[in-house]
């Protein structure tokens, strides 16, 4: 069974407040970057968003939460409500939005009297307060009972030193320390204790959401039958046998001409992003209908980023009952991946139940076997004994009756792993050599299942620029 959740070592600040109030404008102004899908639709944050944030001298775990409704019983909104109140109980501090303009509604009291239980840690912020049409609702936020309101302007970044003196209350100051010079970010060594970023994609309804749930043990993304349910990507900090894993999970991804709100097409960019930012991208895929033409694409984008793959069949106890079909089903997935990815072979599929948890202990194995694979270097002097190897076992061809020349090959980077072969006249070898050379690269090497990147070069020519004897 996977291991806990690590503890969070930074205080937590949650982000409340009724539907469309900015809630999602003021987490990406304090984390620094867009991380939260923002429009003026109501509703558009469903899932308890976390990311680091800082704020002057005040690091903490910022908390993006799905608008406050009254909804009961088993209904999305209702399910996004409870996820909202664990936020708050697990807040160190808790920051209740409304929007001045608007001024205070219903919702807005009914909210502040749940949370006056819980005053103690409840900040209440007036947010679009520019300009003269928020001060009568600045004004209205005093009779909330929760204490004086913070004025300020999510969008805009004003009234933020109000903001950090309020929150500098549940919140120590980082300590000062030594500036110490950190490696680059293009210092490839495989750093133990960065956490592998994991992401897990594929099309609407397929198990993504239930999945992670399954992973970590305990309810930390909405699920259920309605399609679309996650918008955001959103981050979760894992780890599995003392390694840390940020878990990702993501909006389903649809053909692009299905695309037609604003709203999912924002959502699909962002798993994008995802994607491109990704260690490691778990696609899942449906048993019921396995390699389906979208799945590949998915699947492709993947590949073209660079990044390690590995396909995750979810809903495999569906199949139990005819093992003569399930195992055709297994047969064309891998014929469609091979027939499908060249440049990737023996891509590892694990298949599972997210509902029962059957076979899920298989997929983190898979996952950092793939992972290491993806990381792995190949040193230049063994190259080039397998590079003459290859040379004298399958010559390359003529080209105008000169026989082409492998000169040199290294490797210049990992993640993928990407070679360079110098050859005397590149533009001749032809892609079937170039194709021979890879597989025999991946067979010889151990890189099943990743990506590979061979660029071939002329070498330099020593005497070039140099003026003639005479």
């Amino acid at each position: 069974m996977p291991s806990a959740e690590a503890k969070p070592s930074l205080p937590r600040v949650a982000i409340v407040g009724r539907p469309n109030v900015g809630k999602s404008t003021l987490f990406n102004r304090l984390v620094g970057k867009r991380r939260a899908i923002v429009d003026d639709t109501p509703g558009v944050t469903r899932d308890v968003r976390e990311a680091p944030a800082q704020l002057g001298d005040l690091a903490f775990t910022l908390l993006d939460t799905a608008g406050w409704e009254t909804t009961g019983g088993e209904a999305l909104e209702a399910r996004m409500r409870r996820f909202t109140e664990r936020a708050i109980d697990s807040a160190d501090a808790v920051l209740f939005l409304i929007d001045a303009r608007a001024g205070i509604v219903p919702l807005d009291e009914s909210f502040a009297g749940w949370l006056r239980k819980r005053a103690d840690k409840v900040i209440v912020v007036a947010n679009k307060c520019e300009g003269r049409a928020g001060q009568q609702g600045l004004a209205e936020a005093h009779a909330l009972g929760l204490g004086d309101p913070i004025p300020v302007s999510a969008e805009h970044g004003e009234g933020l030193s109000d903001l950090h003196e309020a929150l500098a209350r549940y919140i120590e100051p980082m300590p000062e320390e030594d500036e110490e010079a950190e490696g680059s970010e293009d210092d490839e060594s495989v750093d133990p204790k960065r956490p592998v970023l994991l992401a897990i994609v594929g099309r609407p309804n397929v198990g993504k959401s239930t999945l992670l749930n399954r992973l970590v043990g305990e309810e930390r993304v909405l699920t259920g039958p309605e399609a679309g349910i996650t918008r955001d990507a959103i981050r979760v900090e894992w780890q599995w046998k003392g390694r840390p894993v940020r878990l990702v999970d993501t909006a389903g991804m649809r053909r692009r001409s299905r695309i037609e709100a604003k709203l999912e097409a924002a959502s699909v960019a962002d798993t994008l992003d995802t994607i491109r930012l990704a260690d490691v991208v778990v696609v899942v895929l449906d048993a019921a209908d396995m390699a389906d033409k979208q799945d590949l694409t998915i699947a492709g984008r993947v590949i073209d980023e660079g990044r390690a793959l590995v396909i995750a069949v979810n809903k495999t106890d569906l199949l139990a009952d005819d093992q003569a079909g399930a195992s055709r089903a297994w047969r064309k997935l891998a014929d469609r991946l091979e027939a499908s990815f060249a440049q990737v072979k023996d891509v590892p599929i694990v298949g599972f139940s997210a509902l029962s948890g059957r076979g899920i202990d298989r997929l983190m194995p898979a996952v950092f076997t793939t992972y290491d694979v993806w990381n792995k270097r190949v040193p230049t002097p063994k190259l080039n004994r397998w590079l003459r190897e290859m040379e004298t076992l399958h010559p390359p061809p003529l080209a105008k009756g000169r026989r082409i020349r492998l000169r040199f090959m290294t490797q210049i980077k990992r993640r993928p792993p990407t070679f360079v072969l110098q050859v005397s006249q590149p533009e001749e070898l032809g892609n079937d050599y170039l194709r021979y050379l890879m597989n025999r690269l991946r067979d010889d090497f151990g890189l099943p299942g990743v990506p590979i990147r061979l660029t071939m070069r002329k070498p330099k020519n020593p005497f070039a620029g140099r003026a003639p004897r005479r």
